[in-house]
């Protein structure tokens, strides 16, 4: 049999063992059972000196990690705002690996480079963000975040005269950053990473809700970086920005928005006016794979001048000179998988009214989620505006229990947090599989341990389906 034969028959096999697994989302636990996990203690074998049958590499993979796999990409997985895939972003994933093409530019993939183009035009349109925007697409938000701060900083120093790509930061007028006291720990971790330290950060306070208060900001002027947020992590809730915007422009300072999820609200008409204002900004960072359901990894990095985008980001050489609309133009990697193609996909098969609907109809589900919490003697402490619920019971311990006993069920899983120094349960509603019927059978799961705890009854262990 020839090499490719080979291969094709490998591909089917683990074709057929993904099918598999797709087709068992909802059969298996959410989180996987103490076995599983002790069970993976088989990969810790020495580097063979002699190559092992592909075949049977596979299938230990298979074997041993599938079991050992969070469900995530199910209906029941309500942790880490964390999508599902749309089967056609995933699809679109199994047809770039075939192509094994590097999507940096033209020159290593014609496809590729249009397809991500259009996705970047598509983005712009669903986000209602300005036309002429660059979009880089990155790993992540936080990688997102490093991009644009790091554009920021340098567009701010150059307005002071100061080129930091001929001297560097040594010597540079200071830049300070105004970020919300509980913005994400992804923005203070690009910051430490660009060099900035806490002396150069001031943290804006917010009010009841988690938005930044206008009124309390910290000093701006032409020399800061304003980060806000569209859906604070715990709360969902949305900065002021036709408030702290205009007033941030005026200053002259450089507005970044941390929207990772939240900036998918205006993809709907029914919640885009959370996101009021929000188009004035200078820059903006979004994932693919929480809300847009894409698979992992897959974000976003906007920029309303695409020009500081590309200069800031640029890296042609002698051997690979190419437009600064080049991905590898508009992000941090030079060698890097085309991302943008699942995104196309997802785009394109949804259109604006399919992620309006995904939107709304998650939404919905995390608006009855939080009803059925109160009516069950929890206490929900946001307004749930998206899709984010943070809720306790009657004490802290108690609150932890229930958290431990139901993710330790296998029916579901949700994630800890906590808010204003009070432990909380953290539910996210962001994968296009959820139903109705998931919604109720967590419920009916946090209604029994509320009730079995009520009684003195310990809420531990793995619960029946």
């Amino acid at each position: 049999m020839s090499q490719t034969a080979d291969e094709v028959l490998l591909m089917e096999d683990a074709d057929r063992r993904a099918r598999a697994y797709t087709a068992g989302i909802g059969a298996r636990p959410v989180f996987p059972t103490a076995d599983a996990v002790r069970n993976l203690v088989t990969f810790d074998e020495p580097l063979p000196d002699r190559g092992r049958d592909a075949a049977e590499t596979l299938g230990l993979l298979d074997d041993y990690g599938t079991p050992a796999t969070v469900e995530t990409n199910g209906g029941r997985y309500f942790g880490f705002v964390t999508g599902a895939t749309f089967p056609v972003a995933a699809a679109a994933e199994r047809l770039v690996l075939a192509w094994d093409n590097a999507g940096l530019a033209h020159v290593t993939s014609p496809a590729a480079a249009k397809v991500e183009a259009v996705a970047a035009r598509w983005v712009l349109d669903a986000l209602h963000l300005p036309s002429t925007a660059g979009v880089g697409f990155t790993t992540s938000a936080g990688a997102g975040t490093l991009i644009a701060v790091a554009a920021a900083r340098r567009a701010l120093l150059r307005r002071h005269g100061w080129d930091v790509d001929e001297h560097g930061l040594t010597g540079a007028p200071q830049i300070r950053v105004v970020v919300s006291e509980l913005g994400h720990v992804v923005i203070t971790k690009a910051l430490r990473v660009l060099g900035f330290g806490t002396a150069q950060i001031a943290l804006a306070r917010t009010d009841e809700f988690g938005r930044v208060d206008p009124a309390a900001l910290p000093p701006i002027d032409d020399r800061t970086i304003v980060v806000l947020q569209a859906g604070e992590v715990n709360t969902g809730e949305f900065d002021p920005f036709a408030e702290i915007i205009p007033a941030a422009r005026d200053a002259g300072a450089w507005v970044h928005v941390d929207g990772a999820f939240g900036l998918w609200a205006r993809a709907s008409a029914e919640h885009r006016h959370l996101t009021e204002g929000i188009d004035a900004a200078d820059s903006w960072t979004v994932d693919g794979h929480k809300w847009l359901n894409t698979p992992y990894d897959s974000a976003m990095v906007i920029l309303a001048d695409r020009a500081q985008l590309a200069e800031t980001m640029n890296s042609d050489a002698a051997y690979s000179s190419t437009s600064a609309d080049s991905q590898k133009n508009l992000t941090l990697e030079f060698s890097r998988r085309p991302r943008g193609i699942a995104i196309w996909a997802a785009l394109r098969t949804l259109g604006r009214d399919g992620v309006a609907d995904l939107v709304e109809r998650t939404t919905g589900l995390a608006a009855e989620i939080a009803r059925g919490l109160d009516d069950s003697g929890y206490t929900v402490l946001n307004r749930v505006v998206i899709n984010q619920i943070i809720a306790t019971a009657d004490t802290p311990e108690e609150t932890a229990r229930i958290a431990a006993a139901a993710q330790a069920s296998g029916r579901t899983w949700f994630g800890t947090s906590v808010w204003r120094g009070e432990p909380v349960m953290r539910i996210s509603v962001s994968s296009w599989r959820t139903t109705a019927a998931d919604v109720d059978d967590l419920l009916d799961l946090l209604r029994g341990l509320k009730a079995a705890s009520d009684r003195g009854v310990p809420a531990t262990g793995r619960l029946a389906p």
